[in-house]
């Protein structure tokens, strides 16, 4: 580290790459594991959330393929929700409905309604390919949304595991560096020692 005339220390950036009598070959290595690192990091990142993102949008386009909306009726009273959750506005409930395919056939099941909504209510429900309710399908928005988030949280994960891994090396070659500086210690402080007495 160089220092100003204001006596304040300027760091000496990339030195680990430059050639000077102080650099020592852990030095080197170091250097090309921080930038191996951050490369793997950021390019692994990238590439793990775009997987990600594309496996999320897939199967929520898939989910919403399968999925398909069907008149239907309320069968009895959606019951209203409780007092301590009454202002929550837009809560719906699950009640009984029933509906009919188009060949005919009569179905029943529980989807959820507005609450406190009257018998014989018209509601859409969305039903799978056995006539089974399932819940509506995200929107394009929505989907989007959700795939991204996915894929932001993939890409984070990902890369910080390499950044985990760079710094679980770099803390190797840190152990390895004191130890041979503690060895180069033993051999020249005696010496130094002996050079300092013989002075007085």
């Amino acid at each position: 580290m160089a220092r100003t005339a204001s006596g304040k220390g300027t760091v000496v950036r990339m030195w680990r790459w430059r050639s000077n009598p102080l650099r020592r070959h852990s030095d080197v290595i170091e250097a090309w594991i921080v930038l191996v690192t951050w490369t793997l990091a950021v390019v692994f990142g990238l590439l793990a959330g775009v997987v990600a993102a594309r496996a999320v949008g897939t199967g929520l386009s898939a989910q919403a393929a399968r999925a398909h909306a069907v008149p239907a009726v309320l069968t009895v009273d959606a019951p209203s929700p409780p007092a301590a959750v009454g202002g929550s506005g837009g809560e719906r409930v699950w009640a009984a409905v029933r509906w009919t395919t188009s060949d005919g056939t009569v179905h029943a099941g529980k989807a959820k309604v507005l609450p406190g909504a009257p018998a014989g209510t018209r509601v859409t429900v969305w039903t799978d390919r056995t006539d089974h309710v399932v819940p509506a399908p995200m929107t394009g928005t929505q989907a989007t949304l959700e795939a991204a988030l996915a894929g932001a949280l993939v890409a984070s994960s990902a890369g910080a595991a390499v950044w985990a891994a760079g710094r679980v090396a770099r803390t190797r070659l840190d152990r390895r560096r004191m130890a041979e500086w503690d060895a180069e210690w033993q051999q020249v402080g005696p010496q130094w020692g002996n050079l300092s007495g013989g002075r007085g």
